[in-house]
Order: structure tokens, then C-alpha cells, then sequence
């Protein structure tokens, strides 16, 4: 009855046996990438270096909308449209997942499929007249495109690669650091999903992990990936590695990915089934999604990383074919 289908959709996913017990205090540093950029001047933080350049404009975002929106104009639009052309060329051409390009708008049961409802429903954004939920994630609709299909073994693995926006209400957000581009209602990015065979998902969780590793390092970003411990992590997620990239201006590690194995928690929720082989039951994929790379703390990041003294930004050569310049200069 509905009271128990209640119940059972309240339950989060089981961490698995390596994540750490305890809470955030117990999350741990696998790795740190690179080196802090070291300046012989005071680098501004980004709202500073965004508001000189000409590139941000956080006034009139909160004029039109309220706080937590920004207005990115200018080279600021371009560097965050090539960023995102970036990401998905070398996700789709390099690491073999298929672009999908997904609505923005998504019924109940898709976000009870992927356990964003009834959980997080507070924090999230929905029409009233419609019932229809403004996706804070891509993961929502691209993990649901199979909803309530039977694949066979020879599908596997499903990869996809997906830009949207992102809404979020942050509603227990009270009290954290909301300036420039660190918490935002809507912000861009670049979502990695994958469907796996269930003996693969663990070492699926480590290539996913890589496939997000390998444009912060593209990017020349210096960032540290965290084991997320039982206390911290995610009520869908069984196993989450954070990466973070460091903004030094700011002084803070900045989270730009997070990349979670689900096991078979959003596979029984949304039925995503399998057939190993002509001879074998059904049996459901194991799900796994990561940010490949959330945007606009990117764009923090890099800003405050490659400033210089006289108020330009350097960009890392990957995207100067992407932006069309090798600088961000004040006006």
C-alpha cells in the first residue's frame, strides 16, 4: 500500500565496505593533484576579478532574479560556453560516452527514480500547476531514459554525456559562503552517467573517477580527491569520491565533481533492467554519475588561479581554440 511504498522509498542505499564510517570529519584525501598557485601580489578573489574584467555581473542577476543567480557576459559567456564545449569533446571523443541533450523539466516519479524525491524535496524547484520538477542535476532525466526497459548484456555498458542547468533551492544553505559563483540557484554542467554490469561498477566508479581527473589536470587546476564517508554520503550513493578544486584567493577547496557508484539503488527505483545472456533472468544494471565538470566554480577556480598582476587572466591552452584568445584582459 502507499503508507509502505512511503516507507521503503525513505530507506537510503547501503555504503559499501571500503567507505569510511563516520561523518564528514572522517572523509579522507586519496590524492592531491598539482601545486597551489603562489602569487608576489594580493589575487583578488573572483567576484573582484569578474566585476574588473567585465565578465560578471552579479548585481543585475540579483536585480532580475534574487540572490543566488549571476549574469556571465562577454568573454564570461564565452569562457563558460567553451568550457562546456571542451568537456563534452573530449568526454564523447575521447572516453566514448554518447551526448544527450535532455529536458530540463521532469515528472515526479523521474526524480523518485533517481531519489531526489520525496527526500530532497524542499530543496528543490517544481511547477505547481504542472507537477513538473526543474532537474537539479542531468542525472535525473539521463538516468531515467531506460526507465522500465530490458536491455540486453550486449548494451552494456551504456555511457552518456549530457550539459543542462542545474536548479536548486540550497535551502539549508544558511550561513555558508554564498558569494560570487560558490552557491548559486542555477548553475551549468556537464553530467557523466553510466550504466554497468554489476561486476564491473566498482571499477567502473574508478574510470569515472579518472575521466573527471583528467580535465582538472587539463586545466592545470591543483585539486584533491576526498573519500566521502557513511555520514556525509549521499542517500542514494554507496560509494562517493569529491573532487576539489582549489580556489586561492578565496582559500577554499572548491567541490567541481562528485562521482558516486549507486550499486543497483536507482536501477530497483526506476527498474533498469538487464539480461545477461538469451539464458539468464533479468537482473537490474548498476548506476553510476559524475560531474564532468560543474560549472561555475570552474570558472572560479581558474580565474582566481591564473589572475596576474595586472588584473588579466591567463587560460590554460587547452581552451584557447575554444575561447579564442590566450587572456582575459580588463577593459
Amino acid at each position: 500500500d502507499q503508507e509502505l511504498q512511503d516507507l521503503l522509498l525513505a530507506i537510503p542505499n547501503t555504503p559499501l565496505n571500503e567507505v569510511p564510517e563516520g561523518d564528514e570529519d572522517e572523509n579522507r584525501t586519496e590524492k592531491i593533484w598539482g601545486n597551489a598557485p603562489t602569487f608576489d601580489f594580493e589575487p583578488l578573489p573572483h567576484w573582484d576579478l569578474g566585476t574588473d574584467l567585465d565578465i560578471l555581473d552579479l548585481t543585475r542577476g540579483s536585480k532580475i532574479s534574487g540572490s543566488g543567480f549571476a549574469v556571465l557576459k562577454g568573454m564570461g559567456a564565452r569562457l563558460q560556453r567553451g568550457l562546456i564545449d571542451y568537456f563534452l569533446d573530449v568526454h564523447t571523443r575521447e572516453h566514448g560516452y554518447t551526448e544527450v541533450r535532455v529536458p530540463y523539466l521532469v515528472t515526479r516519479e523521474t526524480m523518485v527514480g533517481t531519489g531526489q524525491l520525496p527526500k530532497f524535496e524542499e530543496e528543490s524547484y517544481v511547477t505547481t500547476r504542472d507537477d513538473l520538477w526543474l532537474i537539479p542535476t542531468a542525472e535525473v532525466p539521463i538516468t531515467n531514459l531506460h526507465k522500465d526497459e530490458l536491455l540486453s548484456g550486449m548494451d552494456l555498458p551504456v555511457r552518456y554525456a549530457g550539459y543542462s542547468p542545474c536548479f536548486r533551492r540550497e535551502a539549508g544553505a544558511a550561513g555558508k559562503d554564498t558569494r560570487g559563483l560558490l552557491r548559486m540557484h542555477q548553475f551549468d554542467k556537464v553530467e557523466l552517467v553510466r550504466y554497468e554490469h554489476p561486476e564491473r561498477s566498482r571499477e567502473a566508479l574508478e574510470e569515472l573517477t579518472r575521466e573527471a581527473e583528467v580535465l582538472l589536470e587539463r586545466l592545470g587546476l591543483h585539486y584533491r580527491r576526498i573519500l566521502i564517508s557513511s555520514g556525509d554520503l549521499g542517500f542514494s550513493g554507496a560509494m562517493t569520491y569529491d573532487l576539489e578544486a582549489w580556489a586561492p584567493a578565496v582559500g577554499q577547496w572548491l567541490e567541481v565533481s562528485s562521482c558516486t557508484t549507486f550499486t543497483d539503488y536507482q536501477a530497483r527505483r526506476a527498474n533498469l533492467r538487464f539480461r545477461p545472456s538469451q539464458s539468464e533472468k533479468p537482473i537490474f544494471v548498476h548506476t553510476l554519475n559524475a560531474s564532468g565538470l560543474a560549472l561555475p566554480r570552474i570558472m572560479a577556480a581558474l580565474l582566481e588561479s591564473y589572475q596576474e598582476r595586472d588584473g588579466s587572466v591567463r587560460l590554460p591552452d587547452v581552451l584557447h581554440p575554444y575561447v579564442g584568445c590566450e587572456r582575459l584582459t580588463p577593459e
